[in-house]
């Protein structure tokens, strides 16, 4: 029952200090969210999404009866496919194509394959602060790779089935999410320096505290004086 006394009073005691100090609390998470929304807004710089779909079978011939099995071997093939289509073999012809002032490997970070509901349709997209350079290398590594992974493969084949396209808004950053996630870190952080200075605090403030840590009876209390009142 002592265990279960000192635990209430514990947490009356934090409940005592959030209330003292719910306007700095509020204050503390609206200062942090609107740092959060103005560095996610203005200087963040926004990045937009450029993709295409690609289909990959494991035999060239579609015009017989496609098999489970040929379907499953394809949704396996999608990892090997995704390689090739980052290798510097498809990357080197798309660098030089468009001129691009980066190596292959600075490139290939900006790629991304992904099979689609691990099915045999693969999504080929890349992010960047300018669309229509996403989406002008999304479109050049669909017009080579589908050549190039029949050739190193040398089975199968891979065909476009939606060409590229840009997303009509930035896909990152997310301004909601940054801006409440700045709040709550603020009021988190305003809420770990309020308890750290009253728990550090040892000094003795009022009745309440001579009764609790002194282990006294309070038999007067001496009045404070403002001069000039009566």
């Amino acid at each position: 029952m002592e265990n279960e006394d000192y635990e209430t009073i514990d947490l009356l005691e934090l409940l005592n200090v959030v209330r003292r100090h719910l306007l700095l609390l509020v204050l503390c998470a609206v200062a942090a969210a609107a740092v959060g929304f103005a560095f996610s807004k203005f200087l963040i710089v926004p990045q937009y999404r450029a993709s295409a779909l690609m289909i990959v079978n494991t035999r060239q011939d579609t015009t017989a009866n496609v098999t489970s099995d040929q379907i499953n071997s394809a949704q396996k093939l999608v990892s090997t496919y995704s390689i090739i289509v980052k290798s510097d073999t498809v990357l080197q012809p798309v660098v030089d194509n468009l001129g691009l002032d980066m190596s292959c490997a600075e490139l290939k970070e900006r790629v991304n394959v992904s099979a689609v509901d691990d099915t045999q349709v693969m999504q080929i997209a890349v992010e960047d602060g300018n669309p229509e350079w996403a989406r002008q290398v999304v479109e050049q590594i669909t017009t080579i790779a589908p050549a190039v992974i029949v050739e190193k493969v040398e089975a199968g084949s891979a065909k476009v089935i939606s060409q590229a396209t840009v997303t009509a808004q930035p896909v990152s950053p997310n301004v909601p999410r940054n801006t409440a996630l700045a709040g709550l870190v603020g009021l988190v952080l305003c809420l770990g320096v309020i308890f750290l200075r009253e728990f550090l605090d040892n000094k003795i403030k009022t009745e309440e505290d001579i009764k609790k840590y002194l282990d006294l009876t309070v038999v007067g209390v001496i009045p404070v004086y403002a001069e000039g009142k009566k």
